[in-house]
């Protein structure tokens, strides 16, 4: 009997999907655990595995094409069936539109054009679990008007068949929808910027998901979020002249080198803990503190910028952490990283030292109130007493949501992070 193969549901925040490449072609024969297509989510490209066998009787997304959570992208059949039919009202979660309309599209945001919003991922049941729907029922209750979540399905599994719809008649009404969180304000419409006309020579580049991910992450970030912004310069000659000494006598013991931004690391988790009003996330009519240290590291990839999180930072050894964020780093590149490595930040660390960028300010990642951006090391004179003298000096700034930290909390966190890097001792201790 002929089984759907449905976009899985990889991370917690995923609405769709994009087909890199299936590993099976149509009359292969799948077993359970088989992985069957990469899949490139909002956060990681993952294997998808088989819950089933049988034969890959029929694509229904091809490479290359989105579908949304809990669409059909594949059929499973018994060898010699006929599988025709199955899975016809299944689509991709976008479908190409017209060489004029993209033109007419294009300029405007996608929070702002009905005509490019994302297809809304599969029905969900009153506890939050994906409701099972088979495509025929699916296909009904969208032309009567069927609300599906209201629906017990008699099917195998709880599916819900053509009969749960029909019976169930027409203009059901929609449940509200209820949550315990509170809502965020709404961000205003971004108003449409129209480009420079294109020439012939012009390219036109499609967005991938991680960069709509990016791009709708970051406009709610400066939108929802009342952003300052804080400066402090360091001397780092002191962790300049530390981290030489341990790296000297770590290639004869560990074999692990530390980078500046090791050292870094690990002062911003030691400050995160002495001033732990900045470890904290706004939540409507209340602030979350966290009790321990999610360290987000900003990398830059291919498409954009992922940040992988050091979990459990806090309990964790300069070593253990130089060694995890070379791991993450080096698996977040080839997109290899689970979707639950993205998870559990509490505060961002983004260096752009190695680019020669000497300060920026950073934008806040939701939904954490600080982000550490961290400059180039710079070799410059000082005023030592009453003498110029050559001095190595660093630039950190931190971004802060001031709706959890204060303008006073953040100075307190930096005098911190100065005092760390001009002490760099006291991080070992």
């Amino acid at each position: 009997m002929a089984s759907e193969l449905e976009m899985p549901k990889l991370s917690d925040t995923m609405t769709e999907g994009t087909i890199l490449r299936w590993l099976k072609k149509e009359g292969d024969a799948v077993e359970i655990g088989d992985e069957i297509a990469e899949i490139e989510t909002d956060k990681a490209t993952m294997a998808m595995e088989v819950f089933d066998e049988g034969i890959l009787s029929k694509i229904m997304v091809q490479e290359g094409e989105k579908a949304a959570v809990g669409a059909v992208i594949g059929i499973l059949g018994d060898e010699g069936e006929d599988v025709s039919d199955s899975g016809s009202s299944s689509k991709p979660a976008e479908t190409p539109a017209p060489a004029e309309e993209k033109k007419e599209a294009s300029p405007a945001p996608a929070a702002s054009s009905p005509a490019q919003a994302p297809a809304p991922a599969a029905p969900a049941s009153s506890d939050g679990s994906r409701l099972r729907v088979s495509p025929l029922a699916r296909k009904i209750a969208e032309e009567k008007g069927v609300d599906l979540t209201t629906l017990t399905g008699s099917g195998p599994s709880g599916r819900i068949v053509k009969k749960d719809v029909e019976a169930a008649g027409s203009g059901s009404a929609k449940p509200a929808a209820s949550s315990s969180a509170p809502a965020a304000a709404a961000a205003p419409a971004a108003k449409a910027i129209v480009p420079a006309a294109a020439s012939g020579e012009d390219q036109r580049i499609e967005l991938s998901t991680m960069r709509k991910i990016i791009a709708d992450r970051l406009l709610t970030s400066k939108v929802t979020i009342p952003h300052f912004y804080l400066h402090v310069e360091v001397d780092a000659a002191p962790l300049m002249s530390l981290r030489k000494q341990i790296n000297e006598q770590a290639e004869k013991t560990t074999g692990n080198k530390y980078t500046i931004n090791d050292f870094i690391v690990k002062a911003l988790i030691n400050a995160s803990v002495a001033v732990p009003q900045v470890n904290a996330s706004f939540a409507g009519d209340h602030i979350v503190q966290y009790a321990s240290v999610g360290v987000s590291v900003a990398v830059a990839v291919d498409d954009g910028l992922v940040t992988p999180v050091v979990k459990n930072a806090e309990t964790k050894s300069l070593l253990q952490i130089s060694r995890e964020i070379k791991d993450i780093a080096a698996r977040s590149r080839d997109k290899k990283l689970r979707p639950d490595e993205f998870d559990g930040g509490t505060v961002t660390i983004s260096n752009l030292g190695s680019y020669g960028i000497d300060s920026f300010d950073a934008i806040v990642n939701p939904p954490q109130a600080i982000i550490l951006s961290v400059g180039n090391i710079v070799k410059k004179p000082v005023v030592v007493g009453d003498e110029i003298k050559p001095g190595l000096r660093l630039n950190l700034g931190l971004s802060c949501d001031h709706r959890v930290v204060d303008g006073a909390v953040g100075a307190q966190f930096l005098a911190e992070m100065k005092k760390l890097i001009e002490n760099p001792a006291l991080m070992l201790v």
